[in-house]
């Protein structure tokens, strides 16, 4: 009798937002292989594929906190402000982010407008 080996398929993390795709190798606070590193949200990690470390990882995305979108961690995507959120969810609670942060923004859009022009 033979058995067969089938390996379950690797897990895909993609943003809802941007579509990026890229598999992961843990979901947590902790990625394996790390010693004291905790992570400030529940994040898609992956090893980084740059690195013979095998304690370095590259973080690809979480969920917003308010609408559990699944986000990358790209600047048009998400932003991180004590809980991670998407940018759809930035935009209709804008009023509730620090003015810090609102101007941040403002500049960000004015600079991609400019650019665009």
């Amino acid at each position: 009798m033979s058995e067969s080996t089938i390996e379950p398929p690797p897990k895909l993390f993609v943003c809802d937002l941007c579509g990026l795709n890229s598999p992961f190798t843990y979901f947590g606070q902790k990625p394996p292989n790390t010693r004291a590193i905790v992570l400030l949200e529940e994040c898609f990690v992956t090893k980084d594929p740059f690195s013979p470390d095998k304690e370095k990882f590259l973080i690809l995305g979480s969920a917003c906190s308010l609408c559990d979108k699944c986000v990358c961690v790209g600047t048009d995507c998400s932003l991180f402000y004590t809980k991670r959120f998407c940018m759809q969810c930035v935009n209709t609670h804008l009023d509730q982010f620090p003015k810090q942060i609102r101007t941040e923004l403002a500049k960000k859009r004015q600079n991609a407008s400019a650019a665009v022009s």
